[in-house]
Order: C-alpha cells, then sequence, then structure tokens
C-alpha cells in the first residue's frame, strides 16, 4: 500500500508539472524537463514541429522582436535597397531609444554592417531602428512593413508595435510565430555572418560587442539567433544550430533565468539531433523502363526516375522505407523529353511520405492522319 501511494503521489506531481508547462513530453514520450511559458523545436526547410509546449500562447517577445527587423533588412539588401557599406545617420528618434545600446548620438554615421553587428550581437535598440528608418522611412512605416510580413508567413499571433521589442501593449508573438520568422531568417546567408560572432568591436575599437546568445561560444554548431529579456517577456530565446547537414531551431519563451533559456534550448536541439536526421532517399530501380504510349509514332519510349528525395526522418525509421513504382495510366501522345510519366512513391509504413518523379527520356511525336493511314494499309498489306 505504501508503494503504491509513493508511486501515486510521484505520478501526480509529474502530471502536475506537465500541466504547469515545467515539464512536456516529446512525440517519443520523451520527458524534457523545460523551464519556461513555451517552447518549440522546428526544421527549417519542412517547418516540421519536432517538438511543442504551449506553443500559441501569445507572450512579449522582448528582443527577439529583432528577427523580423533583420529578416526585412536582409530582404532590403537582396533587394539591393542598402548595401553593408552604406553609411546611416542616426536620427534623434533612434538616439532616444531606451534599454540595450550602443549609445549612437543624433547626427553620428555608422555603416550598415557596423549596425547590423550592433543589432544581432549587441541587441541595440538604437541601432535596430537606424536600420528600420533606412529601410521605411521611420520607425512606423517599418513597423507596418513588419506586421505586413508577419501576415505573408501565416504567423497569426503576432503583432509588432515597435521593431527593437522593447515592451509595450498589444506588441506580442508566439513560439510558433518566432519559429516561423526564425526559419526565414536564416534563409539569408548573409545573417550568419553575424549571428555566429562572438565577439566584435565598433568605433575603430573604442566600442566591444559581446554576443548575447552564449550558445555561439558554448554549443557546438550553433549558427544563431537571437536573445531577448524584458520584465514583460521574462527570459526569451530562438536559437538555431547546424549538425551533419541538419539544421533546427529552437525557441524558449518567457524563462525565469537567463539559464533557464539557454538550458532549455541546449535539450530541444540536443534532443531534435539525436532522433531525428535528413536521409537521402534514391530509387530502388535506377535501369531505364520501357513505357507505353497511344496515338504515338512509336508505341513505347524509355523513361527512368529522375533524382533522389531528401527526408527529415526519426533515426529509427530508415529500416521501415518501403518504395513502390507508379506509371501513369493512358500516356497519350505527344510525349516531351523530360515530362513526368509516373512516380516511385516512398512509404513509411502505410503513409505516403513523398515520391520520386519518372520522366521520359525522349520525345514521342503525335502520329499524323497520313501516318495513321500508313500505318493502317501496310497493316492490310501484311495480312
Amino acid at each position: 500500500m505504501k508503494i503504491f501511494m509513493k508511486m501515486l503521489c510521484v505520478g501526480l506531481s509529474i502530471v502536475f508539472l506537465i500541466m504547469s508547462g515545467m515539464v512536456s513530453v516529446c512525440a517519443e514520450g520523451q520527458t524534457l524537463d523545460i523551464k519556461a511559458k513555451s517552447a518549440i523545436l522546428m526544421e527549417p526547410n519542412t517547418k516540421t514541429i519536432l517538438y511543442e509546449s504551449n506553443i500559441d500562447e501569445r507572450l512579449s517577445p522582448a528582443s527577439i522582436t529583432k528577427i523580423m527587423s533583420l529578416l526585412l533588412v536582409m530582404e532590403a539588401i537582396d533587394k539591393g535597397q542598402l548595401t553593408v557599406e552604406d553609411v546611416l545617420t542616426c536620427s534623434d528618434h533612434a538616439a532616444s531609444m531606451g534599454g540595450s545600446q550602443i549609445w549612437l548620438e543624433p547626427g553620428e554615421s555608422m555603416t550598415v554592417d557596423d549596425l547590423l553587428k550592433a543589432t544581432v550581437i549587441g541587441s541595440a535598440n538604437d541601432a535596430t531602428v537606424m536600420l528600420g528608418e533606412a529601410v521605411a522611412g521611420s520607425e512606423e512605416g517599418f513597423v507596418a512593413m513588419m506586421n505586413e510580413k508577419a501576415k505573408s508567413l501565416g504567423m497569426n499571433n503576432t503583432n509588432f508595435v515597435n521593431c527593437t521589442g522593447l515592451d509595450a501593449e498589444n506588441h506580442y508573438s508566439t513560439a510558433h510565430d518566432v519559429a516561423i520568422m526564425s526559419c526565414e531568417l536564416i534563409k539569408h546567408p548573409l545573417i550568419k555572418s553575424y549571428t555566429t560572432v562572438w565577439m566584435d568591436t565598433l568605433r575603430d575599437g573604442e566600442s566591444e560587442l559581446v554576443n548575447t546568445n552564449r550558445l555561439v561560444r558554448f554549443y557546438e554548431g550553433t549558427t544563431g539567433l537571437k536573445t531577448g529579456t524584458t520584465s514583460a517577456a521574462g527570459y526569451c530565446l530562438s536559437a538555431s544550430a547546424l549538425r551533419d547537414g541538419t539544421e533546427l531551431v529552437a525557441v524558449i519563451m518567457g524563462g525565469d533565468t537567463s539559464n533557464d533559456r539557454f538550458e532549455g534550448a541546449k535539450k530541444l536541439l540536443d534532443y531534435g539531433f539525436a532522433n531525428y536526421s535528413f536521409s537521402e532517399i534514391l530509387p530502388e530501380k535506377t535501369e531505364e523502363i520501357t513505357v507505353g504510349v497511344e496515338n504515338g509514332v512509336k508505341k513505347s519510349f524509355k523513361a527512368k526516375a529522375d533524382g533522389s528525395l531528401k527526408l527529415l526522418l526519426k533515426k529509427a525509421q530508415s529500416s521501415e522505407i518501403t518504395q513502390n513504382t507508379v506509371i501513369n495510366e493512358g500516356i497519350t501522345a505527344p510525349v516531351n523529353k523530360g515530362d513526368k510519366v509516373g512516380s516511385v512513391d516512398i512509404y513509411i509504413g502505410e503513409e505516403q511520405v513523398g515520391s520520386i518523379d519518372i520522366v521520359a527520356l525522349e520525345d514521342v511525336r503525335k502520329m499524323s492522319y497520313l501516318q495513321a493511314l500508313r500505318w493502317m494499309l501496310s497493316g492490310l498489306v501484311t495480312l
């Protein structure tokens, strides 16, 4: 009886922790002790959610707001609207920002390159506003662009009031939405030349920057991304890391301490790298196949499976993969080289998880009336 009561108490304790958000359970049943209001682990290419805990609660995002700011700056650079060599001048508004900053003075000039360093590494609010003003003309205009971009990405539980993440009424996001914009940001290779830097300087070495994301120094494969801390938001982090060709994004929101966010992100990333990886699936049948065709100048043509399929899989699933070759029914001429004429369907158990196209290797012209008549006459002569 005593043993039973002890087990019951332990079970109830675990249930309480899960309901309170202090402990959550992964898809595999593995328990992670994540001390935060919200957490998510996402694979950027497929947007697959590998772990989630309370991911749609609207919370203050603090400086991980700057992920969207940086995304718009990267897009402006891609379009040629800005270059990293451009020199910008600090406005009175940008210089008035509180919180973390590099103490820009009104009228002070700085390159886009240095402002990106300050924003990414030092989480400088004044530098962020300067970049936003350069893109949109004003912070208000830039924030409108941020919200428009959020909607286009399907970030349905996000609203930005500023571009810095300073606490403000009606300024909110969710772990899910932060993961979405994080995945979008890391598509830009340029950003990683800033997010992977541990220390740097500005103003000819007079101002020192130390990355607020300590995973850059202490977690293998870290590629970014951004921290955030305010009284309303608590301790937040969006962390990205790359190992063996697999990149993951972990988001922690509402941690009670700085250590909570870093330890939580490490647990999420460790879990993801231990249990998932990309596998390149090659077609089992690599030889050419003969495919029949109707109304063509010839009765068949050669085809072949084209390429491979890259899948994010649980590591234990690799042995469960099966393939099924399917040729389209009723193929009629004309057929052009490269046309899809079938597929190699990939399954895990009974679930189809993808396919590889089977394409024609040659052209087949449609038979003309004259050719059809000749074909019929030749058949009669043979008879």
